[in-house]
Formats: structure tokens, sequence, C-alpha cells
């Protein structure tokens, strides 16, 4: 394949219109974007790729704002292709405003070949092609203006080869029967995408030590986190910037009550409590004042007989599946919905069976185990 590929630049509203034009008949569209994030909460978008198979269109968004035609393009119309796609849907919301479908994640598809769930982009075009990208230009600033051509190349050459990388993995997944599968996965990765400000108030349940903290402890955490997402949000800043997980659970452990005993938290920062500190404690002052049946169940521990039994026996049907299917144990399920499984049993409740295909494969396996743990 050509690694010289037809690169057309983009810098204004009619060449955004006409690139849109050109492609709106096509089948498939390969898509990637290039970003800036280190100093924000928000990406900042640098440059934008696609192409049809034909031309590569360069789009410079801190030249043209989206239009209504690329806006329509990258809702409705050709299957978008993207690889690893969660950052470049943030991205392409926070510049156009718009969502992705129908979408397919190479990465994903890889995932459901059998391959590695995490394979990155160079490795895929030499697993399917054989070529060798170059490397040079990773670390790149792709803010700078005029981009170098060699930049403009290795950005082309993103969405150039991913359209190769598709033919091949549709082939294989419809040889597995498992292109549904596919469709399912990366509808699922399309509605994440559009749930990013609803879930401020479920990033506490990412802690690994959640489990550690009383009832009102979680509530505090819960608070503290849903806190810091939206003012991280609202100012634009990194989230570790304004306050990191680390002090944030620190605040849920201790409870403190006046700014004295704040300041005694290990690891947070004069500015913070100067700025931001009698928010802090209103939330706490929050969470101690919550009734007690509205706060979060309290989390079993993971070092337990009873939950390590469970977790040792939900362990061997999903690795049990994933053998026989040829897939990462991961790809069925992630630990955390395993966790999530083991603390509804414990606590009798409705288990959080998975759904969809892996709901075929596992829901009943699952269920039936924790059943013979219970008898």
């Amino acid at each position: 394949m050509t690694l010289t590929p037809e690169i057309r630049w983009i810098d204004t509203p009619e060449a955004l219109d006409a690139a849109c034009v050109e492609v709106a008949q096509a089948e498939v569209i390969a898509l990637d974007t290039e970003f800036f994030r280190e100093r924000t909460f928000h990406p900042v978008p640098a440059l934008i790729q696609f192409s049809a198979g034909g031309p590569v269109w360069l789009v410079d968004p801190q030249a043209v704002d989206c239009t209504d035609d690329f806006r329509r393009l990258l809702g409705e119309g050709p299957l978008k292709l993207l690889h690893a796609s969660s950052e470049d849907l943030e991205v392409l919301a926070h510049w156009a405003g718009a969502s992705v479908a129908p979408l397919v994640d190479t990465q994903i598809a890889q995932a459901l070949l059998g391959e590695n769930p995490a394979m990155g982009y160079q490795r895929l075009v030499e697993f399917w092609t054989g070529e060798s990208l170059p490397k040079d230009e990773t670390r790149s600033d792709w803010l700078q203006r005029p981009l170098s051509d060699s930049q403009q190349l290795y950005a082309a050459l993103d969405v150039v080869f991913l359209l190769k990388v598709w033919e091949h993995q549709r082939d294989a997944l419809d040889r597995f029967g498992r292109r549904e599968w596919l469709e399912d996965d990366c509808r699922e990765l399309m509605a994440q995408a559009l749930r990013s400000d609803e879930a401020d108030a479920e990033w506490y349940r990412r802690h690994r030590q959640l489990w550690r903290l009383s009832p009102r402890q979680i509530e505090a955490y819960r608070l503290l986190t849903t806190w810091r997402e939206g003012e991280a949000r609202q100012r634009n800043l990194p989230r570790g910037w304004l306050v990191n997980d680390r002090v944030l659970f620190g605040i849920a452990e201790h409870m403190p009550e006046n700014r004295f005993q704040l300041g005694e938290i290990e690891e947070i920062k004069p500015g913070l409590i100067k700025r931001d500190g009698d928010t802090l404690l209103a939330l706490v002052r929050q969470a101690r004042k919550c009734d007690a049946a509205m706060l979060p169940a309290a989390l079993p521990s993971p070092l337990g007989a009873d939950y390590k039994q469970r977790m040792k026996a939900l362990k061997r049907v999903v690795n049990d599946f994933a053998e026989r299917l040829g897939l990462a144990p991961e790809v069925l399920m992630r630990r955390r919905d395993l966790e999530a499984l083991i603390t509804a049993d414990l606590a009798g409740e409705p288990l959080p069976l998975p759904e969809g295909w892996r709901g075929e494969c596992l829901a009943e396996p699952l269920s039936q185990a924790l059943k013979e743990i219970a008898a």
C-alpha cells in the first residue's frame, strides 16, 4: 500500500463542506483526531483526519468551526471507523457538539477476534498489513502551525490504514459469527460517550479501596468526587490539578469538621483549602447529616472468605468461556463487574448479570455458580 496518500488541508467552512459532499455516499469513513489536554479538562482539538479511501482530509479545528454538514456526517450516513475511540469521541463531542454514529472501534473488533484487547494502532496495522508505520511524530506538537510534512503524513496514515485493517477484521468477524457482537459493543460505547456528564456521580465507584469506608464515609467521598468532576469541567482544569482522588479519599476517611482538621489531610495543598475549603467541609457536613436510610450500602471486604470463594467461582466460569471462545477473560467481563455481582449476592440483592451476547454466554452459569455456593 502506498505510504504517500493525497493530503488536502482544510481551514475554511467551505472546504469542509466540499469534503463532506465528496464522502457523503461512501460506505465507510476512517476518522481520527489529534489533541492536547495536559493543562485542561476538555481536550483541545488540534487536528481531525478523515478519508473514505481516496484523499485524506486534515481539518484544522483551530481555524474552522464545525459546520452543519460535517456534524451530520458524523451523526448519520456512512459507518465511521476509529481506533481506541473514547478520547476521539470526546474531542469530536467538544468541537462538533455531535456524537458519532454508526461507529466501529477497531480496537474492540480486534479484542473480539481473540487478540490483545488493548492492541495499539501501529501494532494493529502491522498485524493485518505487514506495514510498519512511522513513529517519529508520536509525541509531536499538533498545535503548531504550519504542520510539517512529516506530521501531515503521520496523521494521514492513521486513517489510510484504518480502512484496510477494517476489511480484514470484517471478514474475520463474519467467519467467527461475531459481527453482531461488535455492533452491540460499539453501540454501548456510543451510549457511554453520551453519558459523560451523568457519570460524575458514579466516579467514586472507581476507587479500589472503597470497601474500607463506612456508608457515611462512602457518601462523603461520592459527594466530594461529584463536586470535583463538575468543577474540573466548569473550570476546564485537569481533575488532578484541582484535587486528586487520594486527597478526596483522605477527606472522606477523616471527615474533618474544620479547616485545621482539613489541613491535616495528607497531600492536601494550602491553596485548595484557601480556595475551596469551605465547600469541601460543607460536603462533609452534608454526608454527616444524611439520613441513614439514604446512605449507600457498606461494601464487603475482598479479603473475606465468602468474597474470595465467590470471586474464585465466577472467575472460573469466565475463564472457561474465554478459553472456549478464544478471548481474553477481561473482554467477557471486567473485574469490577464481577465485584458488583459478588456485592449484590452477599447483600441478597438482584444480580447485575451481563446482557446482550455476554449475557447469552454467561448469565446462567454465573448465576448457577453463586447458587451452588449459597446452597
